[in-house]
């Protein structure tokens, strides 16, 4: 008896829960239909920018910085930079015009990088910090060429913070020992031998398999030599 009690209430219980819902929706049926309007004006107008104007936009910044990569390749830089006057533009004006895409992002990192071959070290250090990039590739290499750049002008210092900075990022073989070594030679530099050592050091016990690890005692040798003077 006792619980056929409690199934009752229970019952009771949901079909109050279900008449305040349906007291609610009949109450609020106008600002309901407002909202869910609403909802799908946003997302129409999303599915029409995404496939009207983003995707057609990536696929013409696509097409653009195609024959860009053929000079570049070529090491024609001041072509792929500055474009031919006739069917290509040029990196600059396509990131004028599409840097806020894939294509127009990759095409800051080839400008930084013609921008330094040509003997730009400034407006390299400019293309390459707008450049973004996560992988363990691409992105530790630009981050490693503002390093170079910062070299290229005198400031050796702030181009240790980026040749430990692209090591860090990069973390692998190839990428990381090749900024170590860089960053020990920079520090050497400044003579500060004690930090060149260290830096020598972690590409010999961390990196032991790479290119930059089979010489690296000597540049620890020459380091620990020039500190003792």
């Amino acid at each position: 008896m006792a619980n056929k009690k409690k199934e009752n209430e229970k019952e009771l219980e949901v079909d109050e829960i279900l008449s305040r819902s349906e007291q609610f929706i009949e109450k609020n049926k106008n600002l309901l239909l407002y909202g869910l309007a609403a909802v799908a004006v946003v997302v129409g107008l999303f599915l029409a920018y995404h496939y009207g104007y983003a995707v057609p936009r990536s696929e013409r910044a696509v097409q653009a910085i195609f024959r860009g990569e053929q000079y570049f390749e070529r090491d024609s830089f001041a072509l792929a930079l500055n474009g031919n006057g006739l069917d290509y533009e040029g990196f600059d004006a396509i990131i004028d015009q599409y840097g806020s895409t894939k294509a127009g992002n990759l095409a800051k990192a080839y400008a930084g990088i013609c921008y330094y071959k040509l003997g730009d070290p400034q407006t390299a250090i400019k293309r390459l910090k707008s450049f973004s990039g996560n992988d363990t590739q691409i992105a530790p290499a630009m981050i490693g060429l503002i390093g170079d750049c910062h070299v290229s002008i005198g400031e050796v210092k702030e181009a240790i913070s980026y040749f430990e900075k692209a090591a860090s990022k990069a973390n692998n073989e190839i990428l990381s020992p090749i900024y170590l070594k860089k960053a020990g030679i920079a520090y050497e530099s400044l003579n500060r031998y004690r930090e060149a050592i260290d830096t020598y050091t972690a590409i010999k016990e961390k990196y032991n398999r790479s290119m930059e690890a089979m010489d690296i005692d000597k540049y620890i040798t020459r380091a620990e030599i020039l500190s003792k003077k």
